[in-house]
């Protein structure tokens, strides 16, 4: 079996770290636990490994944001990953800032790089983990605080948060959809 797991952020030292980059940063911090290594290949930087007995490809797009789904798109049918081995992490402004919530399909929520994979893809019926990122600006300047850094304060737990995010992506792979929200999407 073999999984896709895309992170969604923006190429470029500009957008390093930023909360809109979560997504990069998740795919990061478990390429380090799991001892794998990204390579600039089509479409992205691209690390692949085993999850026990899953072969897992990990793809961080260089596409920009907006042109997600053509990374994913491509390294779905390279593959030859079914539609249900695919998860895409990514920040969420709706979600209080650390919360992770996993769903099995759903709409773009406004999200710029989950549309252009629905787009892509020409289905929403794939998985997505939504890191929430919170919604702590004034109007007008929601695009300056998706590209900006993380609070001191938000900062202190951003570790933990993507731990548990990476822990939510390994029981993905090995447990299901179903059983993998049924142990972490509490409050």
């Amino acid at each position: 079996m073999k999984y896709l797991i895309a992170g969604l952020g923006n190429i470029g030292e500009t957008y390093q770290h930023t909360r809109h980059n979560i997504g990069f940063d998740i795919l990061d911090a478990f390429s380090e636990a799991s001892n794998l290594v990204f390579e600039q290949k089509r479409y992205g930087a691209v690390a692949e490994g085993r999850l026990k007995n899953k072969q897992v490809i990990l793809l961080k797009p260089s596409t920009y944001m907006n042109l997600s789904g053509n990374a994913v798109r491509y390294w779905l049918q390279a593959g030859k990953i079914p539609l249900e081995n695919l998860l895409v992490v990514v920040d969420d402004l709706a979600l209080p800032f650390g919360s992770l919530r996993l769903r099995p399909d759903g709409g773009d929520a406004g999200h710029n790089g989950l549309n252009h994979i629905q787009e892509s893809l020409g289905s929403d019926k794939y998985a997505r983990l939504r890191f929430g990122i919170g919604n702590d600006f004034p109007p007008g300047a929601q695009v300056d605080y998706v590209l900006s850094a993380w609070s001191a304060v938000q900062l202190e737990t951003l570790p933990e948060r993507i731990d548990q995010a990476v822990e939510i992506i390994k029981s993905f792979c090995l447990s299901g959809i179903q059983l993998t929200m049924t142990r972490y999407n509490r409050k």
